[in-house]
């Protein structure tokens, strides 16, 4: 058996490659000495762990011993964990985008020793088919021109790395820099209109990919405005998603993305940041309409991440597999989504009638299979699991009692579910990432107060206590980005501190632990520290001082997770409410006008930025609580608080004098905010102003109108 040095490394996707014949190094000072020494290209290939054409690729080139020995001869190869790395991974994908078009993992990229890269793609085949190149002939190439055209190869990267340097550039200088106004929220709100799919939810076309930040947005644009049409695009997608096979309808969770426009056949990962921000969505929609469908959804995640994706300390796992074994009798015989589907046969032998007929209907299970497009005949006689009826429509087809019916339905899937889980599982990659765990303990956190489940609060809880317990570092004020057994590394990224500070702000108002808002504060200090840009205003994704990172680049899009700029942006706009200071405020506006060109022009692009948009041109509310935080009646003043959507609004808890302090501090009238007669007061204020304070929920509730 091969072992190379990815065999020392924590990170599940570089172990998987620790015994390919591929010579492999992990990205560090050793790979680059080695380049430069014996002057050799380096051929970087970045994916990660549960990346289902990494495996293929994997298994056609890296395991394949004439290419491994043509890699190893000619190149210096590194591999990288994407999710480690998010840094290196953004410089070399804006490169692969720009130069291809296109972009995706794996990445596969040419650098000189200098790191500059010259040549990219993303998965090569062995031999050339499907009009990509095979991988062979690449490197063949590619050496080729190194030994006999280099200066041309050396120029052209350097020139290359010249214009990425200007493209990662937000603006060009200051005077590109405008405030926003209500126009450019407008200009979201029909760009997101116009790739609206009115028929079965989301946005553009197949493959559809769930895009919270979207519904973010479009759900606060609608709380302003009382745009039917905001509400309606957010409230079908979510209907649609919860219903189609993207949505594991046995053991809860959302799978990656639809590959049709159904939301039907999925792309059978399951990424940690997907279940966070959809739990999200659903919850938001639960405090809008009311309609338990969307509190259904959010617990079923939630159920799925406790069950599945909680380490025993506290934090969050990272993500599992599309790829499960096939057959227990041949356990390197993988397939997509193997885990998940099932035979008809197979649930008959399970379920008795008339319980497996009603089960059938109800979620679309047909004898010859229910997957009709698969081109890689990877579901032959097998059936995805979906809602094709509702159990009212199951009741009235077999003329049955719904109550009767709703419970052998249940029942099944109990069954069912228990069966599944004898199966061999997909790959967990368990490591745990600061920025992921917290978009889940801003989801846990919301879903407890909301939901009013201890459950989920004590998640939200523990989570944020693992963090800061393993993986930051108190003398140094540094955050981690990764940990995993036993072992925290890898300085933490923009987003890392973006997110972990806006779990540390949403677990502050749903819980009123004053040590998560002094933490929140001290990490937005740091994070100005480490990557705001002075000159420019914004931050940037990494920290300065990486002579390994070509470029410096900031982070302008939301997509599966949203820019650290835009969260940035909003985190510092809620403390300047919450604190009183000023130099929050006005670095958010710094921030926000630096990014108003891209705005401007693709408000599509960032969504979550419009967002803290919304914040910055609305008067927010400060929801202001003087009681006990576990008194009954100051509990029930929360609950009328966390029942209602009321995007901008912060809320504070003045439960000690030392509190009260603190936080008067910077906004003085706090100091006379108390009890009214003995009994925990809500103080209700905008724009300077403050209505009387009340003590009774349903006052409350009035006000919050």
């Amino acid at each position: 058996m091969h072992t190379n040095r990815l065999a020392n490394e924590k990170s599940p996707y570089l172990l998987q490659h620790a015994h390919n014949p591929v010579d492999w190094f992990p990205w560090g000072e050793e790979a680059f000495r080695k380049a430069r020494t014996e002057d050799k290209p380096i051929f970087l290939s970045i994916g990660y762990s549960t990346c289902h054409w990494c495996h293929v690729m994997e298994r056609e080139s890296f395991e394949n011993e004439d290419i491994a020995a043509l890699v190893n001869r000619e190149f210096v190869p590194i591999k990288v964990d994407r999710e480690e790395r998010p840094d290196v991974d953004r410089i070399y994908m804006t490169f692969v985008q720009a130069t291809t078009g296109g972009g995706g993992w794996p990445m596969s990229v040419w650098l000189t020793p200098d790191l500059k890269p010259f040549y990219g793609g993303t998965y090569f085949p062995p031999e050339q088919r499907w009009n990509h190149p095979g991988f062979g002939s690449v490197l063949t190439q590619l050496a080729h021109v190194w030994r006999n055209d280099r200066q041309r190869v050396l120029e052209s990267a350097r020139e290359i790395v010249e214009q990425l340097q200007k493209t990662v550039s937000v603006s060009q200088g200051s005077r590109a820099h405008s405030a926003v106004d209500h126009a450019v929220l407008e200009s979201g709100f029909f760009a997101f209109r116009r790739s609206f799919d009115s028929r079965l939810g989301g946005f553009g076309d197949a493959p559809k990919f769930p895009r919270p930040s979207v519904h973010n947005f479009l759900v606060r644009y609608y709380a302003r405005t009382r745009n039917q049409e905001a509400l309606d695009m957010v409230l079908l997608t979510l209907r649609e998603m919860a219903k189609g096979g993207m949505h594991d309808q046995l053991g809860g969770g959302f799978h990656r993305y639809s590959v049709d426009e159904r939301w039907f056949v999925p792309h059978f990962e399951k990424m940690l940041y997907d279940q966070a921000q959809l739990a999200l969505s659903y919850l938001e929609a639960f405090q809008i309409t009311a309609d338990p469908i969307y509190a259904e959804t959010a617990r079923d995640i939630f159920d799925y991440v406790l069950r599945d994706m909680t380490d025993e300390g506290g934090g969050f796992y990272s993500a599992e597999d599309a790829d499960s074994v096939i057959d227990p009798a041949e356990p390197g015989l993988k397939g997509e989504g193997a885990f998940y589907i099932w035979s008809a046969r197979e649930i008959l032998e399970l379920v008795e009638q008339p319980a497996a007929g009603w089960f059938a209907y109800r979620y679309g299970v047909e004898e010859r299979g229910n997957v009709l497009h698969d081109p890689h005949e990877e579901f032959t006689g097998k059936n995805i699991l979906y809602q094709a009826h509702t159990v009212d429509e199951v009741a009235a087809h077999f003329n049955r009692n719904t109550g009767d019916v709703h419970t052998a339905i249940l029942t099944a899937g109990r069954t069912l579910f228990e069966a599944r889980n004898k199966r061999i599982r997909p790959h967990l990659d368990d490591k745990i990432l600061t920025a992921w765990n917290g978009l889940m303990i801003s989801a846990f956190a919301l879903g407890g107060a909301v939901l009013r489940d201890a459950r989920y609060a004590d998640a939200a809880r523990r989570a944020a206590e693992f963090v800061i317990a393993r993986m930051y570092e108190p003398a140094s004020g540094i955050l981690l980005r990764r940990y995993r057994q036993g072992e925290a590394l890898i300085p933490g990224f923009l987003d890392d501190y973006a997110l972990f500070t806006q779990a540390l702000l949403d677990l502050y108002e749903a819980q009123f632990d004053a040590r998560h808002l002094e933490f929140a504060i001290r990490l937005t200090e740091k994070q100005s520290e480490l990557f705001e840009d002075p000159r420019e205003a914004g931050f940037f994704s990494a920290a300065a001082g990486d002579a390994s990172l070509v470029l410096r680049v900031k982070e302008d899009y939301d997509g599966a997770e949203p820019s650290g700029n835009s969260i940035a942006a909003l985190n510092l706009l809620r403390l300047a409410q919450i604190t009183g200071r000023a130099g929050f405020r006005n670095s958010a506006e710094r921030l926000i006008a630096a990014f108003s060109p891209r705005i401007s022009a693709m408000p599509a692009a960032l969504p979550q930025m419009l967002v803290a948009c919304e914040f910055l041109l609305s008067e927010p509310r400060q929801i202001v609580i003087a009681g006990e935080r576990n008194a009954a009646d100051t509990v029930a003043l929360l609950e009328t608080i966390h029942s209602r959507f009321q995007p901008s609004r912060v809320i504070l808890l003045l439960d000690s004098q030392a509190t009260r302090e603190a936080l008067a501090s910077g906004i003085p009238a706090l100091a006379g905010m108390t009890k009214l007669d003995g009994r925990a007061a809500a103080y209700v204020c905008q724009n300077y102003t403050c209505q009387l304070p009340v003590a009774e929920s349903a006052k409350l509730a009035e006000l919050l109108q």
